[in-house]
């Protein structure tokens, strides 16, 4: 098992937003059901901020994928690494809407807004943490 994320800025014009917010979770959830992958997609600001987790050869194929999907542009890979365990286990793709405390953890990271683009891997891997609570407190208020 691996796990790499990625940055984006979406190219959908705030009418159609929603709409394609909608249709990538859609997408995304069917795609990563059949080809057991699990990950978190946080959108703020214009930005995607998705991690994704499976087998090497699947995860190549979805970043090829989302490479050549127009509603996102400015993609910014970061580390592809191995996965001792999984983090969004029974997620086929969580969607994490707009936070304060992502907000207030990007502040204390140094960075003014949501500008994932600008983030290295140390500030990655504190994100996914900060997700990862973000999905278990969730998980155990349900």
């Amino acid at each position: 098992m691996h796990h790499f994320c990625y940055a984006s800025q979406s190219t959908s014009d705030k009418s159609n937003l929603l709409d394609d917010l909608t249709d990538i979770l859609a997408e995304a959830r069917d795609f990563n059901y059949r080809h057991d992958i699990t990950g978190a997609l946080y959108f703020a600001d214009g930005y995607f901020f998705q991690c994704l987790e499976g087998k090497l050869e699947h995860l190549n194929v979805l970043f090829e994928k989302l490479s050549k999907d127009p509603r996102h542009e400015n993609i910014k890979r970061f580390e592809m690494r191995p996965l001792e365990q999984i983090n969004f286990a029974g997620w086929s793709m969580k969607y994490i809407s707009r936070r304060d405390e992502i907000r207030d953890f990007c502040t204390n990271m140094g960075f003014n807004d949501f500008t994932p683009h600008s983030f290295e891997q140390v500030h990655v891997d504190a994100l996914l943490t900060q997700l990862q609570t973000q999905d278990q407190e969730e998980t155990t208020e349900n």
